[in-house]
């Protein structure tokens, strides 16, 4: 055993080589993991975790794979804890029950103790989406379960590998259950090597530094982070913040459901109370408690860990509140298939989009604040019997590359994916049709699928997809078909909603595959004259559920784009026309939405603007909103500069910028009120701005034919003096949407503190 000599324990160099040692050590599971899995759902598209945990459960490191999938593991670590299990070196525990710890049955997760010379020193968890885990249908997503038991094998933990001895009867059971035996098969084997690396590492680790050592350094880590979160959270002001999203559809009917969430920031805390939420649903949407925890992780970490050590401190400082029997709490025997991708996601949605108005409302991190990204993970299960008849089955991972949402310091990446997956990536076509029976016609950038804004959502990717076998059998699901969940920031408009579209027989005869190849190589499904127009391609709506698809069928689809920040009017011309000849966005777009009046070169692509028109376009489109005659709306306004303080701003008077065009005024006599920075008056007393601003219902841009829910509706708030769009709500329609910020204001009877820019003289 080689040790070094014994040195203080504070000494700073040392603990952040054994810091530096347990991150490699994650990163070698991960290596560990991809290296032996035979999975393209992990291989390819890394939907796994992998991290090293606290004896007590916390985890002090993750990868950077999928950010709501810690948590879980820590819930399983911590079962295991109160029930008293007896542990020992060479355990290897797996599980998979989302009334215990995982999310869904799907996501089978695996941990183990880590003995040190017979010391428990820590523990090692993965966990990976697997394709199938039984139950009533293939992939485990069964669109019309009613309980928990018709959604395939639970696993509520149980040692796969006792003391070093790999139980084969209980690997036969799993295998059992599953219709792609060798695939599972095979993760379970990666899960264990991935388990025993990190065994060995921290062993090594441990022989090497001492156990005190490591295990002080994987305390101070997650201590570190706790203390510099609250140290972020001090430095953002006080107050409350409500934001909902919706997702449609149970899979039995088209019941609308509601995620709701109210923020409460005080000093160095955070209070998510989800009890506004819908009750959970009859059909597998919900998610249980371990998903609402882990969706809370996947917004918060990622928005608000920036130059922070990502691991359980992150989550300290927050309290999640929320009733059981929600459909973010769903208790048994509710079904939760399709959590991860319906509740859980949703639940990143509403705290992303909760955050990310605090950020907005912060001097010092504004520039960071973003509007939702990709705001769902549109399903496509295939399964079957490949050309050589042996049974496949494939989970397609492309819905990770939605769009990422606008910031208000720039765009938002194209086909970047969503927030809680830091490092989506998605297989190369061709190993997707060199393992399954797949044909892509297209996979390409989305036109007009990025939130149109000042600073413009990221646009989604399009696939349109066949088999080369005559029949197999596909589950296409969704929500966000008529929600637009990648809600946008500032005025900024949502990204599109999915479109999930199917024809039937388009590729029949002789010639069906080249003539529908030559239609679709037009740039847009949605131009005029293309094959999928002529072939009246039906709308499959958020769940159609299990589809035959032969090798004469199309299907096709387009996910969600990441919402805009700031109104579409703001936006730089320049940067339009960059948009159109990039293809990302359509001239009738940057004439409706924008409002710029292209000037066309050669062969229609645009080489410029025309600046007066342009102005005077939108100057119209302002008086429109208002319903006013354009000579009604000043012709010049202010830029959306935050270091422009606003127009009402007098000499000894405080501001702080809320959004693109509110602010926050402290007046000499310490009374607080809200303006536009045009300076229209909104409110006094108080951040609830909705009181003065005019509202009006607005129409979302036709994005590929999509429509909102029946229960739903938009309206966009505006500065009533100017026209320009402050904040644009899709809610219910026999409801107000809720004022999403209310400081509490020093000097107004509130606790909390404010920290105003000063006021600057304009240029």
């Amino acid at each position: 055993m080689n040790t070094m000599p014994a040195r203080p324990d504070d000494d700073p160099v040392l603990d952040q080589i054994v810091r530096s040692r347990l991150v490699a050590i994650t990163d070698h599971m991960r290596l560990a993991l991809q290296a032996v899995s035979g999975s393209p759902t992990v291989t390819e598209a890394s939907d796994f975790f992998t991290g090293l945990y606290l004896p007590t459960g916390s985890f002090a490191t993750m990868g950077h794979q999928v950010t709501f999938e810690a948590p879980p593991v820590g819930a399983l670590i911590r079962h295991l804890l109160a029930n008293g299990t007896r542990l020992r070196d060479g355990d290897r525990i797996i599980g998979n029950d989302p009334f215990v710890g995982a999310l869904h049955q799907n996501d089978l997760q695996m941990c183990a103790p880590l003995f040190v010379d017979g010391q428990l020193v820590a523990w090692a968890g993965v966990m990976a989406h697997e394709t199938d885990m039984g139950g009533m249908d293939f992939a485990s997503w069964s669109p019309k379960a009613r309980e928990v038991w018709q959604e395939g094998l639970r696993i509520p933990a149980v040692k796969l590998v006792d003391g070093g001895e790999l139980r084969d009867d209980v690997l036969a059971m799993i295998l059992a259950a599953t219709r792609l035996p060798a695939q599972v098969g095979l993760d379970i084997r990666a899960f264990i090597a991935t388990l025993n690396v990190a065994a060995e590492r921290l062993v090594e680790l441990c022989h090497r530094y001492g156990v005190g050592t490591v295990q002080r350094a994987m305390a101070g880590m997650v201590d570190d982070a706790e203390r510099a979160l609250r140290e972020r959270l001090r430095q953002m002001p006080d107050g409350v913040v409500h934001t909902r999203d919706f997702l449609e559809h149970d899979g039995h009917s088209n019941r609308l459901y509601v995620v709701d969430v109210v923020a409460t920031k005080r000093g160095d805390q955070l209070t998510l109370d989800f009890s506004g939420s819908s009750p959970q649903a009859p059909g597998f949407v919900n998610c249980s408690r371990a998903g609402l925890v882990g969706g809370v992780a996947g917004a918060l970490i990622p928005t608000l860990g920036f130059g922070i050590a990502w691991n359980d401190g992150l989550l300290k400082p927050v309290t999640v509140v929320a009733p059981d029997g929600l459909i973010c709490t769903a208790v048994a025997p509710a079904p939760v298939g399709s959590a991860t991708v319906e509740t859980v996601w949703v639940v990143s949605n509403v705290v992303a989009a909760a955050l990310n108005r605090l950020l907005a409302a912060t001097p010092l991190f504004a520039h960071r604040a973003q509007a939702v990204s990709s705001g769902t993970m549109a399903t496509f299960n295939l399964s079957g019997h490949n050309q050589y008849g042996e049974r496949f089955g494939l989970h397609l991972m492309d819905p990770l590359a939605g769009g990422f949402g606008a910031f208000v310091s720039h765009d938002g990446q194209d086909a970047a994916g969503p927030i809680n997956t830091p490092c989506p990536s998605i297989a190369d076509v061709e190993v997707n049709e060199q393992k399954t029976p797949l044909r892509y016609l297209y996979r390409r950038l989305a036109p007009d699928t990025g939130g149109a804004g000042r600073r413009r959502g990221g646009v989604s990717v399009e696939v349109a997809l066949t088999v080369t076998v005559s029949s197999t059998e596909a589950l296409i699901m969704t929500h966000g078909a008529e929600v637009p969940n990648a809600t946008g920031l500032s005025g900024g408009l949502p990204g599109s909603t999915v479109r999930q579209t199917f024809a039937r027989g388009l590729l029949d005869g002789p010639a069906g595959f080249e003539h529908a190849v030559a239609g679709l190589a037009a740039h847009s499904t949605r131009l005029a004259g293309s094959v999928l127009d002529a072939a009246a391609m039906e709308n499959l709506g958020p769940k159609p559920g299990a589809r035959t698809l032969r090798d004469t069928d199309v299907f096709t689809v387009t996910w969600q784009g990441g919402g805009g920040v700031g109104d579409p009017i703001d936006r730089k011309p320049e940067h339009v026309v960059a948009d159109v000849r990039r293809g990302v966005v359509s001239p009738a777009a940057a004439l409706d939405t924008y409002g710029v009046v292209l000037a066309r070169g050669a062969a229609g692509v645009p080489e410029g603007w025309h600046e007066e028109r342009t102005r005077q376009t939108r100057r119209a489109i302002r008086a429109a909103r208002l319903g006013c005659p354009v000579e009604a709306v000043p012709d010049t306004t202010r830029e959306p500069d935050p270091s422009t303080p606003p127009a009402g701003l007098a000499d000894g008077e405080r501001w702080l910028r809320l959004t693109d065009r509110l602010a926050a005024i402290c007046g000499v006599d310490g009374g607080w009120r809200v303006e536009t920075i045009d300076g229209a008056l909104l409110s006094v007393g108080s951040t609830r701005w909705r009181e003065g601003a005019r509202s009006f219902p607005i129409q979302l841009p036709a994005r590929a034919g999509a429509t909102l829910h029946e229960q739903l509706t938009t309206t966009g708030w505006l500065c009533p003096l100017t026209g320009y769009l402050l904040a644009v709500d899709v809610h219910l329609r026999d409801e107000t949407p809720p004022h999403d910020l209310d400081l509490f204001l020093p000097g107004e009877g509130q606790t909390g503190e404010l920290v105003p820019q000063q006021a600057r003289t304009s240029s």
